[in-house]
Formats: structure tokens, sequence, C-alpha cells
């Protein structure tokens, strides 16, 4: 496939940062233009230090980054410490960022580069709420035909939720901005935790990121040891799942990942399901498809991926 030119949107994470490290250990399939960053996982001041510092572990300083919305479009925010510790990315222990914030807010940096950029040819890359993103397609509405795909982590169906009984936590925190998002006509694919949920980190896979020898494998095999312990413990798995390097894997080796086109509507009305992703996966609708939304992962070819490249770093 040829190279894909990106927009990362993120709230780093632990596993933000693994996808960000492979974006950026992969320059033959994936340009990033920019990483724009949106209040999540901790609040927006963290997660756009927090992406600083990752593009700093990878040696990657010439990466332009940029703040944007530090809350969601119509709620409170609602952040993640309890999973990913108080600095958004505990585990290892990395300097503060030298490299700076952009000037630009991201908002506007995601609508001029879409409409700098020849239509069809920008893939965005939430791996967060979808503040940034609705925002930029309510203040630009034709940037929505520019768009090549909107690959983004969130939702879910078969496993219903991981911060209230139904919904899953980047559209849980806003699902206004998920709306306008699904709703926007571009193409969108959806790394759903039906995904996620089997790409675990076992012991043998986290020892394989440490074994790499490298400050980045080092790292990495941290960040996993400390928001593991979370996961294990709520799902009694193997490991942790590794939610958003999903994303950036599919854009590399598409061939990885299964799902089907359905229509997906976001319930933004009852508090007792706000946040659903309501993915009409037996087709009992008649409400056109709207998301190719992903289902299943070869596990063991993932991670594969994901230790060659790091290695790279």
């Amino acid at each position: 496939m040829a190279q894909r030119k990106i927009i990362i949107d993120t709230d780093p994470g632990q596993d933000d940062a693994v996808a960000i490290l492979l974006a950026l250990a992969s320059p033959e399939d994936i340009e990033v233009l920019g990483i724009t960053c949106v209040a999540g996982n901790v609040p927006l001041e963290l997660t756009s230090k927090n992406a600083r510092i990752v593009c700093e572990l990878a040696g990657k300083t010439d990466v332009q980054i940029f703040a944007g919305c530090d809350r969601p479009l119509g709620r409170d925010l609602v952040t993640a410490e309890h999973v990913h510790g108080k600095t958004g990315l505990n585990g290892p222990v990395l300097p503060d960022p030298r490299m700076p914030l952009q000037e630009t807010h991201a908002v506007d940096f995601i609508v001029e580069t879409l409409r700098a950029e020849p239509p069809g040819t920008v893939t965005l890359c939430p791996l967060g709420p979808l503040t940034n993103i609705a925002t930029a397609l309510q203040r630009a509405p034709d940037i929505a035909d520019r768009i090549q795909e909107i690959v983004l982590m969130g939702g879910a169906y078969f496993e219903v939720g991981n911060i209230t009984p139904t919904a899953e936590f980047n559209i849980y925190v806003d699902p206004q901005a998920a709306e306008i998002t699904f709703k926007s006509g571009a193409p969108i694919v959806v790394m759903s935790l039906d995904v996620t949920h089997k790409a675990l980190v076992t012991p043998d896979r986290n020892t394989a990121f440490r074994n790499l020898g490298t400050p980045v494998g080092k790292a990495v095999a941290e960040m996993t040891d400390f928001f593991e312990r979370f996961d294990k413990e709520k799902y009694g798995s193997d490991g942790a799942p590794l939610h958003d390097p999903c994303v950036t894997a599919y854009l590399i080796r598409p061939e990885l990942f299964g799902g089907r086109r359905i229509n997906v509507e976001i319930e933004t009305q009852s508090e007792l399901t706000m946040g659903m992703t309501v993915a009409d996966w037996w087709g009992v609708t008649d409400r056109p498809a709207n998301a190719l939304f992903m289902r299943d992962i070869d596990a063991d070819g993932f991670f594969s991926l994901l230790t060659e490249r790091l290695a790279r770093l």
C-alpha cells in the first residue's frame, strides 16, 4: 500500500504512546503530518506534554504537536487516572519534554491541513475522545469530503462497555462529538473493544518488548506493566488490552483485522446508556452503513509487527 498521510489525534495514555511509537517507526507506510492533543485519559496539559515526551523518546523531535480542546462539547470532562496513573504515562521514568508545542490550535491545524492537502489523501487517527475532530467538522463542514478515512479507537458491540456498563471510554467522554463524527459522511473505520480485547499484552509479549534492549522497548514494557494491573484485575485476563496501536497497525497491515460495514449510532440522550455505540451488526434496521466496524484481529501478527517496528527506534 502507498504511504498514508495521517494526523494522530490523541490523549496519551500508555496505549496511545505505543500507537504513536508504531507510527513514527514506520515511515515507509506512514507520514505523520502532526499530532493533535485532546483532553481525555488525563487533562489537556498532560496529554500535550505526554505526546512530546513520546516523540522525544522516539528521537523524533521534528514532529509538530498541537494542543486542542480541553473539555468535551457539552459535558464535564471525565478522565481515567485510575487506569493510566496521575501523569497518564505512569510506569517508566521519562524526562520532561524540551520540544515546543505549536502555537496553532489543534482544530485549526486539522482544518488547514485538510484544505491544503489534495482531497482524499489525509487520514485522521483519533485515539481518544472525538472533540477535536467534531469541532473541526462543525467549524469547516467542507473538510468531510476531503478526509481519506477516519480510523478511530472507540466503541464496542459484543464487549459493550469499559467505563459504564454500555459505553467505551473514548465515546463516553464526548458522545456529542462522536455523534457529529459518525454522521459526517466521512469514511470511518472503528477499532472497537471487540478487537482490542483480543490484543492482549501477555507476559511473553511484554518480555519481547523488554528484550529489545532499547530505551523504547524498556519504556513500552514498563508502561504495559503499569496499566495491565487494572485490566487484569478487572477482566481476569492474561494481560492488558493494547487498544490504540490497533489503529496504527491497521494503516500498515489492514489484513490483520476483520469486520463488516454496518450502521453505528451514538446514544446522547439517556444517562443510563450515554455514549453507547448502537452497532447494527446483524442488519436489523434499514439505517445505511456508515462505518467499517472491526471485530477480529490476528493478535500474533499484530504483536510481531509491533515488536519488529519498535526495534527500529
